[in-house]
């Protein structure tokens, strides 16, 4: 994007609260939050950095979501940095730092407030008053006698540092606490993290009133201004929705404009906002959000996992949608005042965004001349030299990524991109043919390479009888191939870049169930005695697969190089 082009984005934008997405296709290079959503995006116009400058220019869009409070922002930018993990994020943060507080992975795990997280700790945060954080952690130890000591400290002490005297560390460097002890006390700090405020409220509180009951005042007052900051550090932007155990709450909002209707969720976790999402439905003849409503719910959850609540702006036009959910354990809740209305009214606004997705479709049916190109399913096909070889099925609706509608599929081992789009074009065809595939026929298709993979596509759909549009989009010029010829449309063109969200999304999604795949080949190779990272890959060069190093004989391992008589009948027996 040009300085021109993000000028006129961010002028689209709502001077409110909320997070930003730079995008190139599906995928997210940058997320950040900002207090005045449009104020801060048109300051990349003049990035700060070559960094910036850099991600701006490969940029192709920008994504929001609007929230009530800059708290709120910051930790919906933490989710999803940890979600969508951008190339040009940095630590959770973008021109700031906030303080993240850590239960390391240890047998004794250490609690401790950071900035740069350990990776297999547990991770609690960001907070923006690390004071506050301080207080809490500093009470959680007295509370808990949870270690903070580095460990090298740790290690190999023949009695308790100074924590323990000061009443701060039940010493498990000395085994002071038994173990199950001390892990009861870990979960008790990891449970008034996750939001059970009451975990240490309680026993301070008690400690106070017993203080002040034997006139020790000083004392009373100091546990009184940190029981304050304890009770508090899980309000205001904190804490997302205040629900009574519920673990995960969705707030649902629809918007109906003109002949377009949109649902907006939103979702949180133990009390924290983490992910939300819009969906664009068809509801030509619908009128009312409550009719809406009724037809959007029960097709959204009946293949997802249900919430413990759902929030909505009215109360569906169907009862039974209602009592189908209720009678599944999910309660309904239309708030009318208070922090969950303030949430639904959240939904509503990323519901009511105008989006020119539907106006993409339609220029990309009119420029092929199709009856339609709303629904578009994409293929790709990933491998390392015809080893761990397999393809990825993607479906966008109306512009839009439909996870629930992706599929993937493992392929037989072969050195041959043609064969392997033939194979997976007809895969997806027989399905859909023989009624296996429960989704509907796509308007269009759409594989990842050039003439080649095209004309295996085509041939599988003859073979199989299934008749549905097919074209390529080339990586190399991003020239659109048709069976009757191919397009250079204009890069700023909405309907190339939409073809170029679905061929990137499929090529990502086939590439990372591949990495697992290999991933697994290789821990079946890599357990073996013996068999390192060069060896491993010599057996793989020679035999092409794991399926072929299982069938081999020890004299025909044993004629690679590296592999001896031991080695050659230690891999024949264990595979």
């Amino acid at each position: 994007m040009d300085s021109d082009a993000v000028r006129n984005r961010a002028d689209d934008l709502p001077a409110t609260p909320g997070v930003y997405q730079f995008e190139r296709g599906d995928t997210v290079l940058y997320v950040g939050k900002a207090v005045e959503l449009r104020d801060r995006v048109r300051s990349y116009a003049d990035p700060r950095s070559e960094r910036i400058r850099r991600m701006v220019e490969r940029a192709d869009g920008i994504d929001f979501s609007v929230t009530e409070t800059e708290t709120q922002a910051l930790l919906l930018e933490a989710n999803l940095v940890k979600r969508f993990q951008p190339k040009y994020n940095v630590r959770l943060k973008d021109d700031k730092s906030y303080p993240l507080v850590q239960l390391t992975d240890h047998a004794s795990p250490r609690i401790e407030v950071t900035r740069d997280p350990d990776d297999a700790a547990t991770v609690f945060g960001p907070y923006t008053d690390k004071g506050q954080v301080e207080t809490v952690v500093k009470a959680l130890r007295e509370m808990f006698g949870v270690r903070g000591c580095s460990d090298h400290k740790f290690a190999d002490r023949e009695r308790p540092c100074l924590d323990h005297e000061m009443g701060l560390c039940s010493a498990p460097c000395v085994d002071h606490p038994d173990a199950a002890d001390y892990r009861a006390d870990v979960e008790s700090v990891r449970r008034f993290l996750d939001g059970e405020t009451g975990v240490l409220a309680d026993p301070m509180r008690q400690a106070m009133e017993t203080a002040a009951a034997d006139r020790e005042f000083e004392r009373a007052a100091n546990l009184r201004d940190r029981l304050q900051a304890v009770e508090s550090f899980h309000e205001g932007g904190g804490a997302a929705i205040q629900g009574d155990g519920e673990d995960r709450v969705e707030v649902i909002g629809v918007a109906l404009e003109g002949a377009e209707a949109t649902a907006a969720r939103l979702v949180s976790e133990r009390g924290q906002l983490v992910d939300r999402e819009r969906h664009q439905v068809a509801a030509s003849d619908i009128r009312d959000p409550a009719a809406l409503l009724a037809a959007f719910l029960p097709q959204f959850y009946a293949e997802r996992t249900l919430p413990d609540a759902v929030l909505l702006q009215e109360r569906p036009a169907d009862p039974d949608v209602v009592e189908w959910l209720e009678a599944a354990g999910t309660e309904v809740r239309v708030p009318g005042a208070g922090r969950e209305a303030t949430l639904v009214d959240l939904a509503l606004k990323n519901a009511r965004r105008r989006e020119r997705a539907a106006d993409a479709c339609a220029d990309l049916a009119a420029a092929l001349d199709l009856p339609a190109a709303d629904r578009i399913e994409g293929f790709d096909v990933s491998h390392a030299g015809g080893t761990a070889v397999v393809g990825s099925d993607v479906c966008f609706v109306d512009g839009d990524a439909s996870k629930a509608d992706y599929r993937r599929k493992k392929l037989p081992d072969e050195n041959d991109d043609y064969a392997n789009m033939r194979r997976l074009v007809a895969w997806r065809a027989e399905r859909a043919v023989e009624g296996r595939d429960d989704r509907p026929d796509p308007d269009l298709l759409l594989v990842d390479g050039g003439e080649g993979q095209l004309a295996a596509a085509q041939e599988a759909l003859a073979a199989v009888g299934w008749s549905v549009p097919a074209i390529a989009l080339a990586k190399a010029d991003e020239r659109v191939i048709t069976p009757d010829g191919s397009h250079d449309w204009d890069s700023d063109a909405d309907h190339l870049r939409l073809l170029q969200r679905v061929r990137d999304e499929a090529h990502r999604f086939a590439v990372a169930y591949h990495q697992q795949v290999r991933d697994e080949v290789s821990t079946t190779l890599d357990d073996l005695p013996g068999v390192g990272p060069e060896l491993r890959q010599r057996l793989l060069r020679r035999f092409g697969s794991v399926e072929g190093v299982r069938a081999a004989s020890e004299s025909e391992l044993g004629e690679v190089d590296g592999v001896g008589p031991a080695t050659a009948a230690t891999i024949a027996a264990r595979l």
